[in-house]
């Protein structure tokens, strides 16, 4: 029995090692990284704890570090809630390698007072990229949800609510340091309006029922 729990407890310390969460309570640091504030996002009190509001117009946050750097699967996740007043396509959270456009998209769609997941990768080295948007499948708005991206190094699958919402194959290299955005793409077009909670960036492809609980 012993033996038995030491496996589940040296388990739970790999899997741990191998993410990092970002708690968006604060506008000085996420997972112990530096934040660079632009606009006037604020701190608000939400039913899941504290969060990071956007307006939509000029919030962002910016941070010199890419949490997927050199991950060759992974599974980003993140608890948002988007607003039914913001624009019609709207990038809100950003990882790119330097020098390079080898990057990881979260973006919206919204459409009739409802809104839609759109996944993007693109990889400079293999010269591939693949958006996961599926128009079929819409969301009401003023939610909270949980959405991911899965890659296991074949499949990148995007999920809502840990509903698989579409897949495809694609092959990409590990991206190298870089840079995050947060609220809007990292050139600064299409901004987020809404509320982040919580990220989780992990490097190991998991199932849906790894994931962060649904709020």
């Amino acid at each position: 029995m012993f033996r038995l729990l030491l496996v589940f407890a040296l388990s739970a310390v790999a899997a741990l090692a191998q993410s990092e969460t970002w708690v968006f309570d604060n506008l000085q640091k996420l997972g112990g990284h530096a934040v660079k504030v632009e606009g006037d996002p604020q701190v608000i009190d939400t039913p899941l704890g504290k969060a990071v509001e956007f307006d939509g117009e000029g919030d962002a946050l910016f941070l010199d570090v890419h949490p997927l750097a050199g991950a060759e699967v992974f599974t980003w996740e993140l608890i948002f809630r988007p607003d039914s007043d913001g624009g019609a396509e709207q990038r809100i959270f950003h990882l790119q390698q330097d020098g390079a456009q080898s990057r990881f998209l979260f973006e919206t769609r919204l459409v009739k007072g409802r809104w839609l997941l759109d996944a993007f990768v693109n990889s400079d080295v293999t010269h591939k990229n693949l958006a996961l948007m599926n128009w079929d499948v819409t969301h009401p708005t003023d939610k909270w949800y949980h959405v991911a991206m899965v890659y296991d190094g074949k499949t990148f699958t995007s999920y809502v609510n840990r509903e698989v919402q579409l897949s495809g194959e694609v092959k990409f290299a590990p991206q190298g340091p870089g840079k995050t955005s947060v609220g809007v793409r990292i050139n600064r077009v299409d901004y987020f309006k809404g509320a982040f909670r919580q990220a989780r960036f992990t490097r190991k492809a998991l199932k849906p029922s790894e994931f962060l609980p649904i709020p």
